[in-house]
């Protein structure tokens, strides 16, 4: 039986993202971002998202156009620039909701909606400000000396867009870097999926990429595959690449001011995929 055929286009892909969507965006921080396909986002008329993410330049781009109404999230980093800046002026402007999670509840929160059921306990978050959050409660065990635990909810997504180093047609994924990130949970949390990779490879040709273990995105997860070579650009995304910290440096100088945002954004996001990989490469 001949394999599935799940390639899909840019259009496509936000042709599925309505206004007001919960989207879930893999990668972390400024690590194998699914970039491409948040410039597609950027160039679509969507708006009033619910953005859930370890976030990075994905969360401050799609801010600062405007698309977001709420971020969920456990930070929102460059990594080698600690604080996201356009995230940043738009939560101090009170421009977009927020909830801010700790890291393994996040985590848990995806590991929940994956599993269908609405929430899962943890001790992590108690005896904190976390839980000054109106939308976390307390649960108490019903077993031994019945222990008061956080019940976090399951972070349920309309939408996954995520990013790895290879695919086949089918929608199955390959990571090839030491940390696979929570991709997978986030195309199992979501009810459609979509996975941009460097490069679609025939099945039987992810062995000579990398060890089974590195196979963490099966097509059963997958609603739709598109090839995306410099995809996570300027995200880190070795052993392809690593991230572009110059160009890091320019777009995060885009945050100082109406017009150096409007200036970058006309020279890189409101232009085709192929225009911007152009205008970085060149």
């Amino acid at each position: 039986m001949a394999a599935p055929d799940k390639r899909v286009t840019f259009d496509e892909i936000v042709g599925e993202i309505d206004d007001g969507m919960t989207v879930g965006i893999g990668g972390w921080g400024s690590r194998r971002k699914p970039m491409a396909l948040v410039r597609a986002l950027l160039r679509s008329p969507v708006k009033d998202l619910t953005i859930v993410s370890y976030g990075g330049p994905d969360v401050g781009m799609l801010c600062r156009a405007d698309k977001v109404a709420k971020v969920v999230y456990a930070f929102v980093s460059l990594d080698s620039i600690p604080l996201e800046p356009h995230f940043r002026n738009a939560r101090q402007r009170g421009a977009v909701a927020t909830t801010e999670l700790d890291e393994g509840m996040f985590l848990l929160g995806l590991q929940a909606a994956a599993w269908r059921v609405p929430f899962l306990p943890t001790r992590v978050g108690l005896g904190s400000d976390v839980l000054a959050n109106p939308d976390l409660k307390l649960v108490t065990s019903p077993y031994g000396e019945q222990e008061q635990l956080v019940a976090m909810p399951a972070l349920e997504l309309d939408v996954a867009l995520v990013h790895m180093h290879r695919g086949d047609q089918g929608g199955n994924g390959q990571f090839l870097n030491v940390d696979p990130y929570f991709d997978d949970l986030m195309c199992s949390a979501a009810t459609k999926s979509f996975m941009s990779v460097e490069r679609i490879v025939a099945t039987e040709d992810f062995l000579k990429e990398g060890s089974v273990h590195t196979l963490r995105i099966n097509r059963l997860m997958v609603s739709g595959v598109i090839e995306t070579p410099n995809g996570a650009h300027f995200t880190d995304c070795p052993p392809d690449y690593a991230r572009d910290e110059a160009f890091q440096k320019e777009y995060a100088a885009s945050a100082k001011s109406d017009e150096a945002w409007d200036a970058f954004r006309a020279k890189y996001l409101d232009v085709s995929e192929a225009d911007y990989q152009k205008a970085v490469t060149s």
